[in-house]
């Protein structure tokens, strides 16, 4: 079978291995799409410290159930349609003992810690598959990177009485807005791109911020009677996407962080005292936020094709990840079609 492969910065590769066999419990799954998010681009640009290179990138599945073990309950079959939740849980440290297992202590990811799914086949337990009839293979690679926005929604404890900022319009941040606005909050995006802001005001957002060219402070103290927005979702990882986050959320706000800053960031840290924020971290996703992405997909009110930047076969994997390298705030999701 075939399987991508990044063996350092910059070096793609695509190569031939065994389709693998499963267990018992298992699934061999055929993959039919898979999406390349940031860790991928930071792996391919040598910049993601948690990756153990070489690995087989790729999270974010669309797949077939190909076939499976004697174990796997009959609610799986054969030919039906999948993504797979690409997290592991040990279920005996702090996090999964606190019922968070998505933050699990030891969590190995698909594509960073472990091989990924940008191959023909993969094995998984049954456990981590996800089916859905009314889903197709392509859309259903859409539904983890979303999912990491939904669940930092949940984090943050929205209802319709707040007001929610999300910084970056993302595939990531885009999940946060869908998800807040369904809680029924007021959203407010912020971005650098007026494209990425026309697509968050169609997905929920109620206001737009260009933060290149508007003095973001005052717009904001303006669509907040001077207050702030109760929650501010931090979906960039860049050190003045945080310092803004906690700069301009409200007294006694919540701040939510998905993005990884590559640098040491410096914080004025009276305003950790004197608002009495709450800063909290978000990483992956529920099962839940997984069905709430679903149940949002099969209302048919995505509009998928302006979320896929580009569809490309694995030979051109390489290429894929050279063309998001070179404009990365034009790209949503870039997918790998198998």
């Amino acid at each position: 079978m075939k399987v991508i492969t990044i063996a350092g910065e910059r070096k793609v590769s695509l190569t031939e291995r065994s389709k693998p066999e499963i267990t018992p419990d298992e699934v061999l799954v055929k993959i039919s799409y898979v999406g390349f998010c940031g860790s991928d681009l930071n792996t391919y640009l040598g910049k993601n410290p948690m990756v153990k290179l070489p690995v087989i990138p790729g999270h974010e599945i669309g797949a077939v159930i190909e076939a499976t073990g004697n174990a796997v309950p009959n609610s799986i079959q054969r030919g039906m349609n999948c993504t797979v939740n690409p997290y592991t849980n040990c279920g005996n440290c702090s996090s999964c003992r606190n019922g968070r297992p998505n933050a699990c202590r030891f969590n190995q990811t698909f594509g960073v810690q472990r091989d990924g799914a940008m191959a023909e086949y993969i094995a998984v337990p049954w456990q981590k598959v996800i089916v859905d009839k009314d889903i197709s293979t392509r859309d259903f690679a859409l539904v983890e990177p979303m999912s990491v926005g939904f669940h930092a929604i949940s984090r943050a404890e929205i209802t319709d009485l707040d007001v929610v900022m999300v910084i970056g319009c993302g595939m990531i941040g885009i999940g946060a807005i869908i998800r807040a606005s369904l809680r029924g909050a007021c959203v407010i995006a912020v971005d650098v791109d007026d494209e990425k802001l026309e697509l968050a005001k169609t997905l929920g957002a109620h206001f737009t911020i260009n933060s290149l060219t508007e003095n973001l402070h005052n717009r904001v103290q303006q669509l907040t009677a001077q207050m702030g927005p109760d929650v501010v979702i931090e979906a960039v990882g860049a050190p003045a996407t945080y310092q803004i986050a906690v700069n301009e959320v409200a007294f006694t706000g919540r701040v939510v962080c998905i993005g990884y800053a590559k640098t040491e960031i410096a914080f004025e840290t009276k305003y950790f005292v004197m608002k009495e924020m709450d800063i909290r971290g978000s990483r992956n996703a529920m099962p839940e936020d997984f069905r709430a992405v679903m149940k949002y997909m099969k209302q048919k009110k995505c509009p998928v094709n302006e979320l896929i930047s580009g569809i490309y076969p694995p030979e051109e994997a390489g290429q894929a990840l050279e063309a998001w390298a070179a404009n990365p705030g034009k790209v949503f999701r870039i997918l790998i079609k198998f």
